[in-house]
């Protein structure tokens, strides 16, 4: 068994493109993925898992049907399985996400903003 310490820093150096989801570790049967984002995404649910967004540095914002979340470095949110949310960053927001190996970063949307090709980094 290989038991590496990950340094995010380190991991978000080897990150230069906006919007490439890359995984970083996996724990049971969830991944944690890095990615640096910088636009509005579309509105989409998970109908099968919960997410969760870490913001590592910057801030975004969730909008949900109802309100909108703000999170900035250092907080988390849970977004249960089957809430329509769409999340936005103005600047860019260097975010770490777990949710279950294999789960669509478009959830039920699809479409040209799917990323199926994860690297492992």
């Amino acid at each position: 068994m290989n038991i590496q310490v990950v340094n995010f820093e380190e991991k978000f150096a080897m990150i230069s493109e906006l919007h490439s989801y890359k995984v970083i570790a996996q724990m049971n049967d969830c991944h944690f993925k890095l990615v640096r984002m910088k636009r509005e995404f579309i509105w989409h649910s998970h109908p099968e898992t919960d997410e969760v967004f870490m913001i590592i540095d910057g801030s975004m914002q969730i909008d949900l049907r109802d309100r909108t979340l703000t999170l900035k470095q250092g907080e988390m949110v849970v977004i249960p399985k089957g809430i329509e949310h769409k999340p936005s960053s103005r600047e860019e927001c260097k975010i770490l996400l777990i949710e279950p190996a294999g789960t669509i970063n478009t959830g039920n949307a699809g479409g040209n903003l799917t990323d199926v090709e994860l690297e492992w980094i």
